[in-house]
């Protein structure tokens, strides 16, 4: 039986790494994509999130304020930009809406923009991809994704593919 486990286990971890590349090669390759068609990419933390009515009332939007740390690409004159998203909550009424990113109050985030074109303020680009919590590693206190990635690694990366 145990011989059985054993022999169960080498093949989930051969298939497993077959798959491994692939799926590295593919998060890559998004990163890729989105730092070269991104208007903006920031650094940050959200400072401030207000929740409002469209004209019509037909939909709730929030805008999220962001202290900005580092522009690694695009308009670097303020120290902080308004990030637009569809969701939020007014009064007694809340709304969601899936593949889209959220943010959190004092929340670090790495993010990928584009210009709205209606209005001064900042659509995330690529939905919930294009915003990248993140962490202090709680051993070595080092800044990571929530997928435990180096952000430094991370922000040289999307520099070096932004140069290229």
């Amino acid at each position: 039986m145990q011989v059985t486990i054993l022999r169960l286990l080498r093949v989930i971890m051969i298939v497993g790494g077959l798959y491994a590349t692939p799926f590295a090669q593919l998060a890559s390759s998004e990163v890729e994509s989105m730092s070269k068609n991104a208007d903006v990419i920031i650094t940050g933390k959200v400072i401030q999130q207000n929740s409002s009515w469209n004209e019509n009332k037909t939909r709730i939007y929030t805008q999220a304020t962001i202290q900005v740390e580092e522009y690694l690409k695009g308009n670097n004159n303020g120290n902080s930009l308004v990030i637009t998203y569809p969701g939020g909550e007014v009064g007694e009424i809340g709304e969601m809406y899936s593949h889209m990113p959220r943010f959190e109050d004092n929340e670090e985030i790495l993010v990928f923009l584009k210009k709205d074109t209606n209005s001064t303020d900042y659509k995330v680009y690529n939905g919930e991809n294009g915003k990248i919590s993140v962490i202090s590693d709680p051993q070595t206190g080092e800044k990571v994704t929530t997928s435990n990635v180096q952000i430094n690694s991370l922000k040289a990366q999307i520099k070096s593919y932004i140069n290229d």
